[in-house]
């Protein structure tokens, strides 16, 4: 409706890209095409299945969670962050806690339906609130979202999604799922040490000693940890080295190595590793960036199947089978949600709208004097104001992106800074509004160790977490991309267009 009124009214906005550029119009104005008309229609018609199945972000997220979906229903996972947890000496339980909580992000799940109930219970049996703990380990899993030292599900999907945006102004652009690695994985213990230090200095303190009588009566009040057994430890260690030799693997591959394959019955080899640039040689780019879905897949699924073949919950491949098709029984909601942000990315992008839109918000950011790093401290707070009402990370980013990547594009800054900015403002908000999808749940844990407790009291628990998290992570980001001049990940640029590119 809104590309049929804006047809009818002639806007219209010149071109910010140079003549000859991919996708520039001839008159050098970029004019709305109508979804009302009737080559509109036909348009939508047509076009309906591939603006779902060409949309990036569906692919490679469904492939990522094979190999992760392995590694979670073999027990892996759950064990891992159970032995790191449980091992931790006690002045570090409420360390290992947080930094458990957003190491779980490579499958989310587990982070709220495991850990969460799990720490609880830890700083109970250790004579702590087991608020304070649900409260740690809430705030790494879903208050330090985006932050993980691996690459999980999560970079694939934004990264499609930047990527789509990116084209809306370089038809060319190329997003591939690590361009946020080096940030996030620095981001990871600026989470730790901030969700530590608010849970001991502030949260716990705010609680007081814990009343037994204010919990339900299925709370156990004398609780017992359960640590590794045996054979959980032999599985890990067994995991352990298969993950090593995976890497290895990868690393080999990746390496500068004169390769010991030859002949072109077998490959064309260049003298270097295989997932290297064929051409240069060179890391950026390559097929291990583009590649990074294949590489979580394979990182998971051997150690998964490992681990499961080591307990016993995993014997033949039938077992590994039924691992990803439950998985895949879990994405229902996903692929519908996918669905409808393909069509709205497709539509926003074929009226022109999306570049309309930005090419003006880029001439008020330039009028306003905002066309220099100030500009990402009202974004990151916009994008922490939306996560209150949307609290899904890729129905925000899929309504938001076709905006705001062209549109800070245009004022200089690359779609890969932009990505990581937005990352921040939907990770913090998520432990204060109910609209995130998990908070439900963690209410349910919580009441338990409190009768009287309701969703006011969890969000007041939580709100130092958020206030301590935005603003260190905002000015983490100012010191990392502006300051230091850190990349915010391999293959980066800070800037667009990029220096010489």
């Amino acid at each position: 409706v809104l590309s049929g009124v804006a047809r009818a009214l002639g806007v219209s906005v010149a071109d910010p890209r140079p003549p000859g550029a991919a996708g520039r119009a001839e008159s050098g104005r970029i004019e709305v095409f109508s979804l009302m008309s009737a080559d509109g229609f036909r348009w939508m018609v047509e076009s309906l299945v591939t603006n779902f199945t060409g949309f990036v972000p569906l692919g490679t997220v469904l492939v990522a969670l094979l190999g992760v979906g392995v590694a979670e229903r073999s027990g892996l996972l759950s064990a891992a962050i159970r032995g790191m947890v449980l091992a931790a000496p006690k002045q570090l339980v409420t360390v290992m806690v947080v930094l458990a909580g957003v190491l779980s992000n490579t499958a989310a799940e587990m982070g709220y339906v495991v850990l969460i109930p799990l720490a609880a219970v830890i700083f109970h049996a250790m004579g702590r609130h087991p608020l304070a703990g649900l409260a740690a380990a809430f705030a790494g899993v879903s208050g330090g979202y985006s932050a993980n030292l691996l690459i999980g599900t999560v970079d694939p999907l934004l990264a499609g999604i930047t990527e789509e945006a990116a084209r809306f102004l370089d038809p060319e652009y190329m997003v591939h799922p690590a361009v946020n690695w080096y940030f996030m994985a620095g981001s990871t213990f600026l989470i730790t040490a901030l969700g530590s230090w608010v849970t001991v200095r502030i949260v716990e303190p705010r609680l007081g000693p814990y009343d037994p009588a204010d919990a339900d009566e299925s709370v156990d009040r004398a609780p017992k940890l359960e640590g590794l057994t045996a054979a959980e430890k032999r599985a890990l260690l067994a995991a352990g080295v298969a993950a090593g030799i995976v890497t290895i693997g990868i690393v080999w591959l990746a390496g500068p190595f004169p390769g010991v394959l030859g002949g072109t019955a077998v490959a064309e080899w260049t003298g270097w590793g295989l997932l290297r640039n064929p051409k240069t040689g060179g890391l950026l780019p390559s097929p291990l960036l583009r590649g990074v879905v294949a590489m979580i897949l394979v990182f998971f699924l051997v150690p998964g199947f490992v681990y499961g073949r080591v307990t016993g919950t995993m014997r033949t491949d039938r077992d590994v089978i039924d691992a990803m098709a439950a998985t895949m029984s879990t994405m229902g909601l996903y692929i519908v949600l996918v669905f409808f942000a393909a069509q709205f990315v497709a539509y926003f992008g074929k009226s022109n709208l999306g570049m309309i839109v930005a090419v003006w918000g880029a001439d008020a950011l330039r009028a306003m004097g905002l066309d220099n790093p100030l500009v990402f401290l009202p974004f990151i707070l916009m994008c922490c104001v939306v996560n209150l009402m949307l609290g899904s990370a890729s129905a925000q980013w899929a309504v938001t992106a076709p905006i705001f990547v062209p549109m800070l594009m245009s004022v200089g800054y690359s779609p890969e800074v932009i990505q990581a900015a937005y990352r921040i403002g939907d990770s913090c908000t998520n432990i204060i509004t109910p609209m995130m999808s998990y908070f439900g749940l963690i209410l349910a844990f919580a009441a338990r160790y409190d009768r009287k407790l309701g969703i006011g009291t969890l969000m007041s628990t939580m709100l130092p977490y958020c206030i301590f998290f935005t603003v260190g992570w905002t000015a983490f980001f100012y010191l990392w991309v502006f300051a230091l001049g850190w990349p915010v990940g391999p293959g980066a640029p800070t800037y667009y267009p990029a220096p010489g590119g």
